[in-house]
């Protein structure tokens, strides 16, 4: 029986399923790590971006047919998927980028996730497939889809959305399920602000028992992950006027359509913040962190690059990851990320930092910077803590970026302060002994 469950698992993966992952809006709350990219090409973890989750938890699945939704910056995200998932020339396989454009019929961009899938369903409805799996481009988590579309099956769903219990500041920013004590759906509301919050109380009615919930996470949220079947999304997607699936296609399919809550007790997190990516980034240096990229039967694919191994050349590294293509002298690494081909050179200090890396490396170690500037990577006798360096950033030596003052946000000089965390932006710039 077991077997038999299995297979149809599988067979549904090849034959039946098709996923379309979005690759999201203008992300104004990670300014400014979205200032030259979108947010799904943003790196993570010093290797990786965000937009690998997505698509290696689907190849995972045995799910091969995936297209990706862009617009909104997409020249790198674009690059990095087709450099990165050459799928095999011999299967039906493909990771295929769908990128917003203006047609006769229809002269806008995409006005949310649901009027993107409605724009691109020309595009994918001539592919055979019973099921679609819609996926968000930045969010961290590692599932097994092919359980998903199981309980999709099983439970004879039209619509299935993965959920997860969450605090009531996270249950602000995310869809947030009710539910009938006998466990069904009764509403979905989008974003509730914190009034609203306290007047729900919790997902689940006083006395039932499933859900999963504690005290601490009284909400169950939405993930962003859902399986449609097929002809149920080619009708929610058409509704006038519907232009996001959170907010103006789930709360109407509940009166019409059968709508799957499936609980995920995994990790997960939305790095839609310059905050969440930071924590995001600095929780995976942790020992025993509930998540991590490499996985011996699931790990997460990226581009391949072919780079050497880290150089670290009589240095103090704790509680640190340090990516491939990295030079690092007599320097001291403590709880920080340290992403591909940096430099850090002689007396640099990194705490609870993260870079992002470069996407070159200088051809002469010793060889003073063009146009007056700091050479590319971090300089001798800087002090990072809590900063997060985008990619090809120059920081001159003796700088120290610190934020003693505990500011919140502000703009400076080749520096930007959210959340509390000091952001170089992309190709910035700190000038030798600048202080923050």
């Amino acid at each position: 029986m077991q077997r038999c469950r299995l297979l149809r698992i599988r067979m549904a993966m090849n034959n039946e399923v098709l996923a379309i992952i979005l690759g999201g809006g203008q992300g104004a709350r990670l300014f400014p790590l979205t200032q030259h990219r979108s947010k799904p090409a943003v790196p993570i973890g010093g290797t990786y971006r965000l937009i690998d989750i997505p698509i290696s938890n689907c190849l995972h699945a045995d799910i091969r047919r995936i297209f990706v939704l862009t617009q909104f910056n997409s020249a790198s995200l674009n690059r990095h998927v087709t450099q990165a998932y050459r799928l095999d020339i011999f299967s039906q396989g493909f990771v295929e980028i769908l990128a917003a454009e203006q047609t006769p019929d229809n002269p806008n961009w995409y006005q949310g996730t649901a009027d993107a899938v409605r724009q691109a369903a020309r595009h994918f409805v001539r592919y055979d497939a019973d099921y679609y799996l819609i996926l968000a481009g930045d969010h961290l988590y590692r599932m097994n889809y092919a359980e998903l579309i199981d309980e999709h099956i099983d439970r004879r769903a039209d619509i299935t959305i993965a959920a997860q219990p969450v605090t009531v500041d996270d249950a602000t920013g995310m869809g947030i399920f009710r539910f009938h004590h006998g466990g069904q759906i009764d509403a979905f509301e989008e974003k509730p602000n914190r009034d609203r919050l306290d007047e729900i109380a919790q997902s689940i009615p006083q006395g039932a028992t499933f859900g999963g919930h504690t005290p601490a996470r009284p909400f169950v949220a939405s993930m962003g992950v859902y399986v449609f079947s097929r002809d149920v999304l080619l009708d929610v997607i058409e509704q006038e006027g519907a232009a996001d699936i959170g907010l103006q296609v789930i709360p109407p399919a509940l009166g019409r359509y059968r709508v799957n809550a499936h609980l995920f007790r995994g990790y997960w997190a939305d790095v839609g913040t310059v905050a969440s990516f930071y924590e995001a980034n600095i929780m995976l240096t942790r020992p025993g962190a509930p998540f991590r990229f490499y996985d011996p039967r699931r790990p997460i694919y990226t581009h391949a690059r072919f780079l050497p191994g880290a150089r670290l050349s009589d240095c103090v590294a704790r509680d640190a990851i340090v990516a491939e293509g990295c030079s690092l002298d007599r320097s001291t690494i403590e709880q920080s990320v340290v992403g591909i081909r940096t430099n850090i050179q002689t007396g640099a200090t990194i705490r609870r930092s993260v870079l992002l890396g470069a996407d070159f490396c200088e051809a002469d170690d010793d060889a003073p910077a063009r146009d007056g500037n700091p050479r590319l990577g971090i300089g001798r006798d800087v002090v990072l803590d809590r900063v997060i360096v985008d990619k090809n950033a120059r920081i001159g030596d003796g700088a120290r970026l610190v934020n003693e003052a505990g500011v919140m946000r502000a703009d400076g000089d080749g520096y930007y302060i959210r959340d509390g965390v000091v952001v170089v932006p992309k190709d910035g710039v700190i000038k030798p002994g600048q202080s923050v």
